[in-house]
């Protein structure tokens, strides 16, 4: 029962982005193929091509509108059954299969029963939120993002750290000041995944008409308006590339200040609930969310470089980007820690030692690559890696200025030294590493 969840989630994950649009690489973000120079010079220039408008791409009923609605159909009923399944006594498929076989009717009854919003998740939800917000007004050293299409350059104040900090820390004392168990998150889960899927849908809908201007809102910049695909695709892809409600970065404040937050929590409190539950820690479950806890560490101090990355330029902030965020993680990321409840792990400390140094290893590598690239970027290709000076390709790309509408040549460093000499993507496989 265990493989065929996890092979489920493979499935699940992979079909989140089978809807992609076919436009989603940009010539800044596409690695250009490596010059016969690069390697006798240290820094080659890509070949300058003329700049061209990408045409845009037609619409299609499969890939704007059949696997949309798949996936904006699917994916929330998913968060709600597995929200009720690891809920129950024995969290196997084959539990879920017996009461379907009892009466779909009644299991969809039960389902929506144990994810029905209720006050708790109301004040958790508002609580977490709150704390969010405060610290994200801690004051920070400016770094940009990357210059999109339409000449918008997002900033962000690096502030995370102390996020990742404070955060965790204000968690652990309520707790330990008896304001709530540690086991909060696990004790109101379902009504939880059912606040944040039906306010999530409904954001959504907000942030769809922002960056049409309608409900009298506006963008916050250039790179907003409908994709032609339809109102359909146009909520499914979002319509605003870095939408801000109060002066608030929307995808950084849902991706990492929410999102993240919670997946980085949910393994402490899912132990705590089991160790309340079984009278001892479970060595599985104590070192996998160990694991997340630093992986997640790892994410929050290299957040600008997360804020530089496809997700963020590409990505707009619609159901794919915001409600994966805001409802997807929390309640498919945590699935295998949140299952160790009621099932636990059966594993030895040794043998969970094993598979966490394993883990370790991958996050640290991962960890290696992500910064690589980070230093290279900010220093302008001066900074040593694995103790050399880098070589780098220097891509051309246009940007549409947003005053006179015409195109902008800019340039760009791609480091192919270090892990990114080794493969094209070798920060990928570390993370696949961990994650397993």
């Amino acid at each position: 029962d265990r493989q065929s969840v996890s092979l489920l989630l493979c499935l699940c994950n992979l079909s989140v982005h089978t809807a992609m649009p076919a436009t989603r690489r940009s010539p800044a973000r596409e690695r250009p193929s490596p010059s016969p120079q690069r390697r006798r010079s240290g820094v080659a220039k890509s070949a300058a091509a003329a700049p061209k408008q990408a045409a845009p791409s037609k619409l299609s009923l499969v890939d704007h509108v059949l696997l949309p609605l798949l996936l904006m159909v699917t994916t929330p009923t998913f968060c709600h059954i597995t929200a009720w399944l690891t809920a129950q006594p024995e969290p196997t498929l084959s539990t879920l299969a017996a009461a379907a076989a009892a009466g779909p009717a009644a299991l969809a009854a039960d389902v929506l029963a144990s994810t029905m919003p209720d006050a708790k998740a109301a004040v958790l939800l508002t609580a977490f939120s709150g704390l969010a917000l405060l610290i994200y007004a801690i004051p920070g050293p400016v770094k940009f993002g990357p210059i999109s299409d339409r000449g918008a350059r997002p900033a962000y104040a690096d502030n995370a750290m102390w996020h990742c900090v404070l955060f965790p820390l204000v968690f652990v004392l309520g707790a330990a000041a008896g304001l709530y168990p540690l086991s909060v998150l696990y004790d109101n889960f379902g009504a939880t995944v059912g606040l944040l899927n039906f306010g999530g849908l409904a954001f959504c809908a907000l942030l769809y008409a922002k960056g049409l201007s309608r409900l009298g809102l506006r963008p916050s910049g250039p790179d907003a308006g409908s994709s032609g695909k339809g109102l359909l695709f146009d909520y499914y892809w979002g319509t605003e590339l870095y939408p801000q409600l109060g002066g608030v970065d929307v995808k950084r404040f849902v991706n990492c200040r929410i999102s993240m937050t919670y997946w980085m929590l949910a393994g402490v409190s899912f132990a705590a609930a089991s160790h309340s539950r079984h009278g001892r820690l479970d060595p599985g479950l104590v070192l996998c969310a160990a694991s997340q806890f630093v992986y997640l560490v790892k994410f929050f101090y290299w957040e600008i470089g997360y804020m530089r990355s496809i997700d963020i330029i590409t990505d707009r902030a619609g159901f794919y980007e915001t409600w994966g965020c805001l409802v997807w993680v929390p309640s498919i990321y945590t699935l295998h820690t949140r299952s160790m409840v009621q099932l636990p792990s059966g594993l030895s400390w040794p043998a969970a030692g094993a598979i966490f140094a394993v883990g370790l290893l991958g996050v640290a590598f991962n960890f290696e690559a992500d910064l690589q690239r980070q230093r290279f970027r900010e220093t302008g290709g001066a900074a040593l890696v694995w103790g050399r000076k880098p070589i780098a390709i220097e891509a051309e790309y246009h940007v549409t200025d947003p005053k006179s509408g015409k195109l902008a040549r800019h340039t760009s460093l791609l480091l192919v030294s270090g892990w990114w000499g080794v493969a094209r993507h070798a920060q990928y496989l570390f993370e696949l590493t961990a994650e397993m």
